[in-house]
């Protein structure tokens, strides 16, 4: 099977894009898969999705959140002969209110587990909590490099992950024997507080943050006042639910059940990032 191609949906994301580097890095072809990337294919659009996976031999699948298909990819990818299938999902999804009251988070991730298990491909599934990479790629730059970081996410710290180490999870998954009928729950090694990260990238870049907790209501006034969608204001809101009830404090034991390793430090994450340039102005 790694042979054959594998298909990275989403290639260009913050996971996908390393699982394309990694396993090119392994010698293994990869076929990145976007709206716009080097292969085409659309969640919306299904005549895209033949010439995605013929010859394929393993997908990683980043879903589409606003219009889940995984059921109807799962069963096109096992006519055209795939053999396994990594599904991106999230930590906490199988718990009831993980993500607050508002239970479409959760229904959306657990609908495609369920479409991999029953696939009657080799399956393996990744639960991840909080991306480390959200702090210098993603929603918590600005604020960072403005100087004030606002948001619902209460006093817990936080076991956030690398997405290296999501990648090279999943890698293995799409490459290794052993993996099969596995859900990996990942996060980073101890949990740490916003505080604590900003205290961190201060000391690696000598830029001065501070943290200012918000209520969820006063989150999403600021994202819209902003231009954010309300809808997506409140899908952001209720990531952060976890954070502000302590929950994303727990460690997991994925990366080690799946690697043999450790998960990385947040403080070894910060050092490479602040290296790489990533909080300039």
């Amino acid at each position: 099977m790694t042979q054959l191609p594998v298909l990275v949906i989403g290639g260009t994301g913050k996971t996908g894009r390393r699982v394309v580097r990694q396993l090119t890095e392994l010698g293994i072809p990869v076929r990145s898969a976007s709206r716009s990337g080097e292969t085409r294919f659309d969640w919306l659009d299904e005549t895209t999705w033949g010439p995605a996976l013929d010859g394929v031999g393993g997908v990683y699948i980043v879903q589409n959140d606003s219009s889940p298909r995984t059921r109807e990819l799962a069963q096109h990818a096992a006519r055209s002969g795939v053999q396994r299938l990594v599904l991106l999902s999230a930590r906490g999804v199988d718990t009831p209110g993980y993500y607050g009251e508002d239970p479409s988070t959760s229904t959306g991730f657990l609908a495609g587990e369920a479409a991999v298990r029953e696939s009657g491909l080799a399956w393996t599934v990744l639960r991840p909590g909080w991306f480390a990479q959200n702090f210098d790629e993603g929603m918590f730059r600005d604020g960072i490099v403005a100087g004030e970081l606002r948001l619902p996410a209460g006093e817990a710290g936080a076991t956030w992950i690398d997405v290296e180490d999501i990648a090279a999870v999943a890698v293995a998954a799409l490459t290794e024997d052993g993996h099969a009928g596995e859900t990996y729950e990942l996060s980073g090694p101890h949990p740490v507080t916003l505080p604590e990260v900003l205290a961190l990238i201060g000391e690696a870049t000598g830029r001065t943050a501070t943290y200012t907790p918000l209520s969820t209501a006063e989150f999403v006034a600021e994202l819209v006042a902003q231009g954010v969608p309300a809808a997506d204001a409140g899908i952001w809101a209720a990531a952060l639910h976890p954070v502000a009830q302590g929950f994303e404090a727990k460690v997991s034991d994925g990366v080690r059940r799946a690697l043999g390793r450790e998960a990385r430090d947040f403080a070894a994450f910060v050092k490479d990032a602040a290296a790489a340039g990533a909080w300039r102005d």
